[in-house]
C-alpha cells in the first residue's frame, strides 16, 4: 500500500526530489505479463494485477462482484488502475465497477491510485468513464496535486485540459505550482503551470508560502529562477513569520544554487527597496535603460572615430582606446542586465549604419557623381524594408489559444503514450509542433521552419521572414560595397591617393592621414562586409544544395527523416527547385514551386516515414 507524501512531505526540510523527466518519458507503459500458460490458480485480484484477462473474465462470468472489497477495502479497479491494465479496466467499467470508490488506507479513489503511478493511459480511461479529480484522500490531496508532487507533467496538463484549476487548493492550501516548486527540480511541471496561468502569489493556509517561498525552502534552483525570471514572482509577499522571498534570497547571493541572473535581480530588487530617489527611478525606468543600451554603440563609435582623428601619438591612440573598451565593459556590467545585453549586436548595427549615412552625405557625396548616392540611398530604403521585416515582423510564432491548448492537450493524451511525444508537442508553449519548428529558447516560443536566432535583428528567422533576412544580407552587402567604393573615390578626389601608383601600405599609410573619420567608417564597412558576405553564402548553399535549415543542419543526427534519408534532406529536390521553392517563385512559369504553409504541417510525405521526428529525446527543447 502506497503512503501518501501530501502531508508529510511539507513537514520536512529540503523536500525537492529530483524527477529530471520530460513529460512524454512520464507516460508509464503496460508491465509486461508474466510467462505463464496456466493463471487457473490466480484469484481475481492477482489476475487482476497480472493482467490475466482471461482468468479474470472467467471469474466474472462465475459470478464475483467487480465493487466486492478485500480486506483493506481496496476494489478490483484499483488494482487495475495501479498496474495500468486497460483492458480489464474497460472490462470493469462496463460490469458497473464504481469509479470513484474508496479505499485503502488513505481513502483514495483508482485514479488517485493511477495518478500517483503517472499512467496517462488509465487516467483517460477513468475521466472518460466519469471519474472525479477533484476528490480529495485522506490527507487533502486531489489528482492534480498528486501529479505535481510526482512531476507528471502530462498528467497535469491533462487535468487541467479537463477543467481541473491550476490553482486548486489542497486542505493545507498548497497548489499545485506550490508542490511543484516544493518537490520536483526539473522544469516541469512547473513551466506548464505557469504557462497554463497558475498563480504565483497565492499563499498555503499553514505557513503563508507562496510558490517561491517553497522554491527557496527546498533550495529549487530551476523552480526559482522559472519564477522569478520568467514568471516575474513578487520578492515582497511576506509569509505568517513575516519573512518575504528577497529577504530569504538575499542571504544567499553567491550560493552556488543562485543562478547568476537570479542574483542580479535580487540585487536590483535590494537597491530599488533601499533607495527611492528620482534619479534612482529614472535609472531604473525599463524604457531608459532600454534606449540608453540601444545609444551607447553610436557614442563609442563616434568617440573612437574622435581619438583615431586626434593629433596624437599612436600609442597615446591605442592607450585612449583601451580606456574607452575598459570603461564600456564595466559600464555594460553595471547599469545593463543579460536582456538588454542581448541588443547589444543590433545596437551596434544600427550605430554603424547611421554613422555609414552621415560619413556618406557630409564627406563621400560632394567627391562622388549624383548617380552614386542615387543608388546608395535607393538601395538602402530596401534594405531598411528587409531589416524591419527581419526584425520587427513575426517569423512564423506558432500561436494558440487556451482553449485551443487544452483540445491539443486532450486529444494527444487520448491518443495514447505517443500523444506526447517531443516530436509532436511543445511543453513549454503547449502546441502541436509543426514539422520543422523548433522552440526558440531565448524568445522562448516555438516558431515554424525556425532557422536561427539571429541576433544582429533580435528575433528568429523563420518560415515568414526568412526571406526578408536573406534579401537584408544582399542589401547589407550591397550597401558596404558602395561605402567602399564611395570611400576610394573620396580618397582619389579629396587626396590624390590612387591604388595603382602606391604600393598597399602606402596607400594604408596616406588614407589614415587623409582623413581618419573616413578610414574609420571604411574599415567598419570592411569587417561588416566580410563576415556578412560569408554568412550570405553560407545561407544561400543551405537553402538551394541542401535544402535545410541552419537548425537542420548542425542537427541532422538528431532528426529521423534526415538520417533515414541518409543525412540528406527529404525537403531537397534540386538547387533550382530548391530556390524556387523558398521564394515561392514561378520564374514567369520557368519553374513549378512547392509553396506548403509550415505554420500547419504536421507529416512528413507518406513515402519518407512516420517514426517519431527527434532521435534523441532528452534535448527536444533545444536541438
Amino acid at each position: 500500500m502506497y503512503q501518501n507524501a501530501c502531508g508529510a512531505a511539507a513537514a520536512s526540510a529540503g523536500g525537492c526530489v529530483e524527477a529530471d523527466r520530460d513529460c512524454h518519458s512520464l507516460i508509464s507503459r503496460e508491465p509486461p505479463v508474466p510467462v505463464e500458460h496456466d493463471y487457473s490458480g490466480f484469484d481475481i485480484v492477482k489476475a487482476t494485477q497480472y493482467g490475466a484477462f482471461s482468468r479474470v473474465k472467467e471469474l466474472v462470468d462465475a459470478g464475483y462482484n467487480v465493487n466486492q472489497r478485500d480486506s483493506e477495502t481496496v476494489t478490483l479497479l484499483h488494482w487495475a488502475a495501479i498496474n495500468n491494465r486497460k483492458e480489464i479496466m474497460r472490462f470493469f467499467i462496463d460490469k458497473g465497477s464504481e469509479v470513484d470508490a474508496v479505499g485503502g488506507e488513505l481513502d483514495a479513489t483508482p485514479l488517485h491510485w493511477a495518478t500517483r503511478q503517472g499512467h496517462l493511459d488509465a487516467v483517460v480511461l477513468l475521466m472518460n468513464a466519469g471519474a472525479d479529480p477533484t476528490l480529495r484522500d485522506a490527507e487533502g490531496c486531489s489528482c492534480i496535486h498528486l501529479a505535481a508532487q510526482f512531476g507528471h507533467t502530462a498528467l497535469v496538463a491533462y487535468f487541467v485540459a479537463r477543467g481541473v484549476s491550476p490553482d486548486l487548493q489542497d486542505r493545507g492550501g498548497m497548489t499545485p505550482l506550490m508542490w511543484s516548486c516544493w518537490k520536483v527540480c526539473s522544469l516541469d511541471p512547473t513551466r506548464l503551470l505557469l504557462t497554463l496561468g497558475a498563480s504565483t502569489k497565492l499563499t498555503d493556509s499553514t505557513q503563508g508560502n507562496t510558490a517561491l517561498h517553497w522554491a527557496i525552502l527546498a533550495r529549487n534552483t530551476t523552480a526559482i529562477s522559472t519564477l522569478i525570471l520568467q514568471a516575474q514572482a513578487s520578492l515582497d509577499i511576506p509569509n505568517h513569520r513575516g519573512d518575504t522571498p528577497l529577504s530569504m534570497l538575499q542571504n544567499y547571493v553567491g550560493s552556488v544554487w543562485i543562478g547568476a541572473k537570479v542574483a542580479d535581480r535580487i540585487r536590483e530588487a535590494m537597491n530599488t527597496s533601499r533607495s527611492r530617489s528620482v534619479l534612482n527611478r529614472f535609472t531604473k525606468d525599463k524604457r531608459v535603460r532600454w534606449w540608453c543600451m540601444v545609444g551607447t554603440p553610436f557614442i563609442a563609435f563616434y568617440v573612437a572615430g574622435l581619438i583615431l582623428g586626434a593629433n596624437l601619438l599612436i600609442l597615446i591612440k591605442m592607450f585612449l582606446l583601451v580606456c574607452l573598451y575598459i570603461v564600456l565593459h564595466f559600464a555594460g556590467q553595471l547599469f545593463y542586465d543579460d536582456r538588454l545585453m542581448a541588443l547589444l549586436p543590433l545596437s551596434i548595427y544600427l550605430a554603424t549604419k547611421i554613422w555609414m549615412y552621415v560619413t556618406w552625405i557630409f564627406y563621400i557625396m560632394p567627391h562622388t557623381p549624383l548617380l552614386n548616392s542615387i543608388i546608395f540611398l535607393s538601395s538602402s530604403g530596401v534594405l531598411w524594408y528587409c531589416f524591419l521585416k527581419s526584425w520587427l515582423g513575426d517569423p512564423g510564432i506558432i500561436s494558440a489559444t487556451q482553449e485551443l491548448r487544452f483540445r491539443t492537450i486532450i486529444e494527444l493524451a487520448e491518443r495514447g503514450p505517443g500523444g506526447f511525444e517531443p516530436s509532436s508537442f511543445c511543453s513549454a508553449c503547449l502546441v502541436k509542433r509543426p514539422l520543422r519548428s523548433k522552440h526558440c529558447s531565448v524568445c522562448n516560443r516555438c516558431v515554424a521552419r525556425f532557422d536561427h536566432h539571429c541576433p544582429w535583428v533580435a528575433n528568429c528567422i523563420g518560415a515568414k521572414n526568412h526571406k526578408y533576412f536573406m534579401g537584408f544580407l544582399a542589401c547589407l552587402v550591397l550597401m558596404c560595397s558602395q561605402m567602399l567604393y564611395g570611400s576610394t573615390q573620396f580618397w582619389e578626389d579629396q587626396c590624390r591617393i590612387f591604388a595603382k601608383n602606391d604600393g598597399f601600405w602606402e596607400a594604408i599609410v596616406k588614407v589614415s592621414q587623409c582623413d581618419p573619420w573616413v578610414a574609420w567608417v571604411a574599415a567598419n564597412a570592411v569587417l561588416h562586409l566580410a563576415w556578412v558576405f560569408m554568412l550570405f553564402i553560407c545561407q544561400l548553399y543551405q537553402i538551394s544544395c541542401l535544402g535545410m535549415t541552419t537548425n537542420e543542419r548542425m542537427n541532422r543526427g538528431r532528426y529521423n527523416h534526415f538520417v533515414s534519408n541518409g543525412g540528406k534532406s527529404p525537403f531537397s529536390r534540386s538547387p533550382l527547385l530548391n530556390l524556387a521553392d523558398f521564394l515561392e517563385c514561378s520564374c514567369f512559369g520557368i519553374f513549378k514551386p512547392q509553396v506548403k504553409d509550415w505554420m500547419t504541417s504536421y507529416d512528413l510525405d507518406k513515402n519518407i516515414e512516420h517514426q517519431p521526428l527527434l532521435r534523441h529525446k532528452d534535448n527536444f527543447q533545444y536541438v
